[in-house]
């Protein structure tokens, strides 16, 4: 495989919020991302790219918040609550990012938990978080 091009990871995500500066306000403040851009018009955000080591994640905003060339956009908020894809990122720590995140008024839907998959496997200690629009991430830590 060809490297990726510099500063991208082999894989990322796009996560399209109502209101994706306040989004990524949150992300920052509960999940610790940095944010790498954050590109608006016109008091819009139409590109960002927000990173943790070895990850990248671009916010962006639902045809409501003025791209209708993209109607398939959509935040869980308007939904119903419903989720097409939930992250999974590896921490240092899930109990201490977990508390940071409750702090920052992520919704923890499940508390941290280890979960062991038999000896074969690993054993991994993680919690998931809602966020305000209603997507879900889950964050954990390898145990063994």
């Amino acid at each position: 495989m060809k490297p990726t091009p510099q500063g991208w990871p082999r894989i990322s995500a796009a996560v399209y919020y109502e209101d994706p500066a306040k989004a990524i306000d949150f992300l920052a403040k509960a999940f610790g991302f940095e944010v790498q851009v954050k590109h608006e018009e016109n008091g819009v955000v139409v590109h960002s790219q927000l990173v943790l080591p070895g990850g990248l994640v671009m916010v962006g905003g639902t045809v409501s918040a003025g791209d209708p060339d993209q109607k398939w956009r959509r935040s869980p908020k308007q939904l119903g609550g419903a989720n097409t894809q939930a992250l999974f990122i590896y921490v240092d720590d899930a109990d201490a990012h977990c508390k940071q995140a409750r702090a920052a008024g992520a919704k923890i839907v499940r508390e941290p938990t280890t979960v062991d998959y038999g000896k074969d496997w690993w054993s991994d200690r993680g919690y998931e978080a809602e966020d305000p629009e209603g997507h879900h991430w889950h964050f954990a830590h390898r145990v063994r």
